[in-house]
């Protein structure tokens, strides 16, 4: 929501209040009768009092400043419960925006993940609100009686005084308030670069392995850099007009001081009293420079966290681009045929130089176009398996190899080579068509897209989230619906080998089984870090680690031959009753 757009509510709002603001307003008055005797009563003091040798007289007027002070203080009291009076329906209308939103969104998409913006909306933003209108309110309401007690208490002492002070105090307001409208959209547009910049930073706190094992580092480093340059862009622009800003407050605040004193010879020249100068400089230094100070603070701050928040509080798409790309089913994508999909040669990793080997001396080859299952107790070793099938570690021993090349560091790119999906899968803010096309690198086709989705079973999400270019959230999908996603895009990839760990356990045994034997349909390796029987007897073969020996058959096989297997096998059908 704009600013524009909250102006007509925020006129209906106080519309409906007038007792409370006339309530504030008297109580405002009062408190400006401090400002206007405390100049009035130097001046006084030193006119009438001190420099005419009656020192009586110039303490009876101190007095009577120091008494305005005291009914002041009472008078700010007053302010504050108005005040009160005011914010507190703000914060209960929120409130009750906030909760009717969050009823009907649940009502009109009952699919949607709860998130915790709605508990935040309730409480921080809703609070942030509050105090950020009653900052603005306070501040300005202080600023416009402020500036009324002291302009009348320059006339009231020489209207000479006011020729001097009130031209730059005008010039200095009307520059002011040209810098609102691009100060609060510079602020915006800052606040919306820093807030994707994080998005993006935190997206890929949890997702970094996945962009490292699937070569996502070039286009994952540009893609941040872009958010980087934005935001740094939003801040330079920011920075040019807070200068104005500090501009303005030096042409209203100080520049009338300055000129009081360069035109002090002449406005005694003038009649000016030498008390009614020190009364006017009390006023400008005492009273308008620090009200104007806190004004121009307050509106910078206060008032743009208003609009961002008042903005989220308050309550169909282009076609897909088309560039030349595989469908599933191409022939090239399942890797060369000549050589395995995978080999681990003499292979031995430990986490540090003290510590117990996961794998010693692992021999294994994955044929191409070959489904393995790999499968052991927790902790074992699948993972570290994965992550040095995916690059992401280099064995202490031995050599990893995929379709013949190195798995760790591959000439050309990974991303054609090998993708990785973990049991957290990696979704980030942006489109649902750039998620999925995310290790495509030259592209991909409706047709191909459509295709996976299918596969995988990824198009009711589809038509919930509406369409390919409907926007991603990735906090409001559930956990299975992040894997499916990842799914569909690692079945869209033109890597011949595949590897899934534990990339399917948050989906049930049903759409678990579809999206493994769309992945054994579609050409190419698929290794399978299973977590259920029926994942393990779905593969051509199965790989037992138990942390000494490696076994490789069958599911038949290793029911004779496995000790490990065969108890393994007994806990997932206990689990299952």
């Amino acid at each position: 929501m704009t600013s524009p757009r909250l102006m007509p509510q925020a006129r209906r709002f106080l519309g409906r209040r007038p007792r409370v603001l006339l309530k504030l307003g008297g109580w405002s008055l009062l408190e400006s009768a401090h400002t206007f005797l405390g100049g009035y009563g130097v001046a006084r003091a030193l006119d009438d009092g001190f420099l005419a040798g009656r020192s009586g007289t110039g303490l009876a007027w101190l007095a009577v400043a120091a008494v305005a002070v005291v009914i002041g203080g009472l008078a700010t009291g007053g302010v504050f419960r108005g005040l009160a009076d005011l914010v507190e329906p703000l914060r209960d209308g929120l409130l009750r925006r906030v909760v009717a939103r969050s009823l009907n969104e649940a009502l009109t998409e009952p699919a949607r993940t709860a998130d915790s913006a709605v508990v935040s909306r309730l409480t921080s933003q809703t609070e942030i609100a509050r105090d950020s209108f009653a900052g603005l309110v306070l501040v300005a309401r202080s600023f416009v009686f402020t500036s009324a007690g002291a302009l009348f208490g320059l006339a009231a002492l020489a209207p000479q005084l006011l020729f001097v002070v009130a031209p730059p105090l005008l010039t200095g307001l009307l520059l002011f308030m040209a810098t609102l409208v691009p100060m609060a959209a510079r602020q915006r547009d800052f606040l919306r670069a820093d807030e994707a910049l994080s998005a993006q930073v935190g997206a890929l706190a949890h997702g970094l392995r996945d962009v490292v094992a699937c070569g996502a580092r070039t286009p994952t480093a540009d893609r941040t850099d872009v958010l980087v340059e934005a935001e740094a862009r939003a801040a330079r622009s920011l920075a040019h007009w807070s200068a104005v800003r500090v501009l303005s407050l030096g042409v209203a605040g100080h520049l009338p001081v300055v000129l009081l004193l360069v035109a002090a010879p002449w406005l005694l020249r003038e009649g000016v009293s030498a008390g009614a100068l020190l009364g006017a400089l009390t006023y400008l230094t005492q009273a308008l420079l620090p009200a104007l100070h806190t004004l121009m603070n307050a509106v910078g701050a206060a008032g743009t966290r208003l609009l961002v928040v008042l903005g989220r509080l308050s309550p169909g798409p282009a076609g897909l681009p088309a560039v030349p790309a595989w469908a599933p089913g191409d022939e090239a994508l399942g890797g060369r045929p000549d050589v395995p999909g995978a080999e681990f040669h003499g292979v031995t990793f430990a986490y540090g130089a003290g510590a117990q080997p996961v794998l010693r001396g692992l021999d294994l080859t994955i044929g191409t176009g070959e489904h393995l299952a790999v499968v052991g107790p927790s902790g074992i070793g699948k993972s570290t398996l994965t992550c040095l099938l995916a690059g992401l570690l280099t064995p202490d021993r031995g050599t990893v190899r995929v379709q013949g090349r190195p798995a760790h560091h591959p000439p050309g790119d990974p991303a054609r080579l090998r993708v990785l999906i973990p049991q957290q899968a990696y979704v980030f803010t942006g489109s649902l068509y750039d998620n999925l096309a995310y290790l495509c690198p030259d592209g991909t086709s409706p047709s191909a897209m459509e295709a996976s989705a299918e596969a995988v079973g990824l198009r009711p999400l589809v038509r919930r989230l509406g369409g390919y270019t409907a926007r991603v959230d990735p906090t409001a999908l559930s956990e299975g619906e992040r894997q499916l996603i990842a799914l569909a895009r690692a079945h869209l990839s033109p890597a011949p080998l595949v590897i899934l760990d534990e990339a399917t356990c948050h989906l049930d045994p049903e759409a678990e089984a579809r999206a493994e034997r769309a992945f054994a349909r579609r050409p190419g390796t698929l290794v399978v870090v299973a977590h259920r029987i029926s994942s393990a007897q779905r593969a051509d073969r199965i790989l037992v680690l138990d942390g000494v020996h490696a076994e490789c058959g069958s599911h038949e096989q290793l029911l004779d031959t496995s000790p490990l297997y065969r108890d393994l096998v007994g806990h997932w059908r206990a689990e299952r009753i």
